[in-house]
């Protein structure tokens, strides 16, 4: 197939592109707008590849789309392209909403324009992938997991521009006929992860011997999925997925943060010991808690493994020593970024105005 990704320069858009490139026959059309989240040295090892292609294009811009479809002519679109942290969401909700709903938007109206002209066989077998988040379901109690059936209940500006992007997809399945498939998935972590994220940020926090922030008592709940199991999910969705359905995406590794974040320590401890002797887990801190801080996130995957028989391959323990490791290999990347566009700032603490 001709797989349009976009946000294939972000974070699990990149670990799509690579895992399509390296381990499929498809061609992939990489589009991206590169903001302050993306980076095109995330699929360097796949650049010169020659059923790999870059465009620099904004999903709100129709006539950039119209190019793209016309031009590259896909056989399915797997749609991440978003803003992503909660945090920013809080501080600036505009960008939410233009990019997770105006352009979500703006890709169905691009689709199914060139799903409607296409040759019949092909029509059939083109598929609109919409990946989304298992945050617009709101915050679990204590016991549970999110199914696909679960009622919407967003939080966070994030979370329902998210959860109306998804509505508009569904919409488009029921209204217009276009063959959509839907993801939510959990938290994820692993390699080229931008550092304003959890995991990341620790590490190179803790690095830096700077504290390590932990949100309220840390006791909130998230289940981890490593990046490299998730993109082989979504390639099993958009080449087998059922189109109309929507598959859940969960690691099965429910954590609290400050395990996790003591997890960290403890590996970095082990991996690079601090000059003079201390642990890592000394520089933890407790800070005020996010504005709505969700309690508990779990994703049931039962669906997916059994339809269309995925599994993650990593544990937790397994996916953070690799995400350490990596991190620890790479630290020119992440170093540039935090000297370029992100400083490790507390961000989600200005009110929307």
């Amino acid at each position: 197939m001709r797989i349009l990704v976009t946000g294939g320069a972000g974070f699990i858009g990149s670990a799509v592109v690579r895992l399509l490139i390296r381990e499929s026959e498809h061609e992939v059309l990489n589009l991206d707008k590169l903001t302050y989240a993306g980076s095109l040295t995330t699929v360097e090892e796949v650049a010169r590849d020659p059923r790999y292609r870059f465009l620099q294009a904004d999903i709100c811009d129709p006539d950039a789309l119209a190019r793209a479809f016309r031009e590259f002519d896909p056989d399915a679109v797997m749609h991440l392209a978003a803003e992503s942290h909660v945090d920013r969401s809080i501080d600036g909700p505009d960008a939410f909403i233009e990019t997770n709903i105006i352009g979500t938007y703006r890709m169905l109206r691009a689709a199914t324009r060139h799903w409607q002209a296409l040759p019949e066989a092909r029509r059939a077998g083109f598929r609109f992938h919409h990946i989304s988040t298992d945050e617009v379901f709101g915050s679990l109690g204590p016991e549970g997991a999110f199914l696909e059936t679960t009622p919407y209940d967003p939080r966070s500006p994030y979370s329902a521009s998210k959860a109306g992007s998804d509505h508009i997809v569904r919409a488009w399945h029921h209204t217009y006929g276009l063959p959509t498939l839907v993801t939510n998935c959990s938290n994820n972590y692993g390699p080229y992860h931008f550092p304003e994220k959890l995991i990341p940020l620790v590490i190179t926090k803790a690095l830096g011997g700077e504290p390590l922030p932990v949100y309220g008592r840390g006791e909130n709940v998230r289940d981890w999925l490593f990046v490299e199991d998730h993109a082989r999910a979504l390639r099993l969705v958009v080449e087998t997925g059922m189109p109309g359905e929507t598959y859940n995406i969960g690691g099965r590794s429910e954590r609290t943060n400050i395990e996790v974040v003591r997890a960290i320590c403890a590996l970095l401890d082990e991996l690079k010991p601090r000059s003079d002797g201390r642990a890592y887990a000394e520089q933890i801190t407790f800070v005020a808690d996010r504005p709505g801080h969700d309690a508990r996130y779990a994703i049931d995957p039962a669906k997916i493994s059994r339809e269309l028989g995925w599994e993650p391959r990593e544990t937790f323990e397994t996916g953070l020593r690799r995400t350490v490791e990596w991190y620890l290999a790479h630290e020119p990347w992440w170093r540039a970024i935090l000297a370029r566009s992100y400083s490790g700032e507390r961000l989600g603490l200005k009110a929307a105005g």
